[in-house]
């Protein structure tokens, strides 16, 4: 039987990071860790004792963009989430599951345990030799590259573009291949990405840099027409949640083509949408994933039709703040994903990194 804790430890979002309105300063957002109260769980409650919790760019955009949290500061963000239930409903205890459809409150993923309803659980039932922290990843960065997959009716045969090997890009990849498609091409900045996205199923990779999105565009049809694959009817994944990643996928719609967002984009600008009317194009928004869609992903992990480790990273969850810069800045090359510990960050060891 787990351990079931008086107390849970926190990382609380003190203060998201924001900027003096009259002298144009940034101040910087804090994280403190908090202990607190063992919740008292409600009827249909159940608490998770947490494996690992993933850095999404939702998280970013709290700390960092000013979007606003479903709770006032102090909150614990984090929301993709696997761990294993040590109280609650009978029928759950000491199971191994991945949170879905759950959504920053007051308290998130970022602590020792969490208390949410039994029917946000997807039970893990066989992960094999797959740690269990990584399978935080299926709770929200994974799915939505399935629910990505879906909504854009990727099946046998069908010719893929991903811009971005990064974040979801690596998953993309996997679910087009897992469900089909023939050709997926994938566009980066960073070329070790590109090389990665290699060893998971793209038959080619573009480097993005210092190239305008119309040449990266032409180099992209150029490919097509050089290895006589189809001039329109792909589909279009735009993972980097940047202007320039959005550019680039708007840049690439041709004819009867699908244009799939799979990142959300904070940043402000200006996006010419008339030429998709005459190109019978379409634009599909992804924001996350149907609870019972989860155990048909957690089926693609196990059978290793969708491999996890060569794209996620773990780090203890005491080095929230390097995290989030480290995502901030350049994104890692792996999806980061925070492991519950109980020691300070000078006393921590070098983070794992998943080979």
């Amino acid at each position: 039987m787990a351990f079931i804790p008086d107390t849970i430890a926190t990382w609380r979002m003190m203060q998201p990071e924001t900027r003096d309105r009259a002298t144009g300063e940034i101040i910087p957002g804090r994280f403190e860790l908090v202990e607190i109260p063992a919740p008292e769980l409600a009827a249909g409650e159940v608490l998770v004792e947490i494996a690992g919790c993933g850095v999404c760019e939702s998280d970013l955009g709290f700390f960092y963009d000013g979007i606003p949290t479903a709770g006032i500061p102090p909150v614990t963000l984090g929301h993709e989430i696997s761990g294993i239930v040590v109280a609650g409903e009978t029928s759950w205890l000491d199971k191994e599951v991945v949170i879905t459809g759950y959504g920053t409150g007051i308290h998130g993923g970022f602590a020792s345990h969490i208390a949410v309803p039994a029917g946000n659980l997807c039970e893990i039932t066989h992960r094999g030799n797959i740690p269990l922290e990584h399978m935080a990843a299926v709770a929200d960065t994974v799915a939505a590259s399935f629910q990505a997959g879906r909504r854009a009716a990727v099946t046998g045969g069908d010719n893929v573009v991903v811009i971005g090997a990064g974040g979801r890009g690596p998953f993309i990849v996997q679910m087009a291949k897992a469900f089909g498609a023939a050709t997926v091409m994938v566009v980066d900045v960073v070329d070790s990405r590109l090389h990665r996205m290699l060893t998971c199923g793209a038959d080619a990779v573009i480097t993005a840099v210092g190239k305008a999105p119309e040449e990266v565009a032409a180099e992209v049809r150029h490919l097509r027409e050089t290895h006589g694959l189809p001039t329109s009817g792909w589909k279009i994944f735009e993972a980097t949640g940047t202007s320039s990643g959005r550019e680039t996928a708007l840049a690439l719609v041709g004819e009867g083509e699908r244009l799939i967002l799979v990142a959300s984009d904070t940043a402000t600008g200006e996006y010419a949408m008339s030429p998709f009317p005459a190109l019978d194009a379409e634009i599909i928004g992804i924001d996350g994933c149907p609870p019972d869609v989860f155990p048909l992903v957690l089926d693609m992990v196990s059978s290793g039709k969708i491999v996890l480790g060569p794209f996620v990273q773990t780090r203890p969850m005491s080095w929230i703040r390097e995290a989030f810069a480290e995502a901030r800045g350049t994104p890692p090359a792996r999806h980061t994903i925070l492991t519950a510990d109980d020691i300070g960050l000078e006393d921590c060891p070098e983070p794992k990194s998943c080979r």
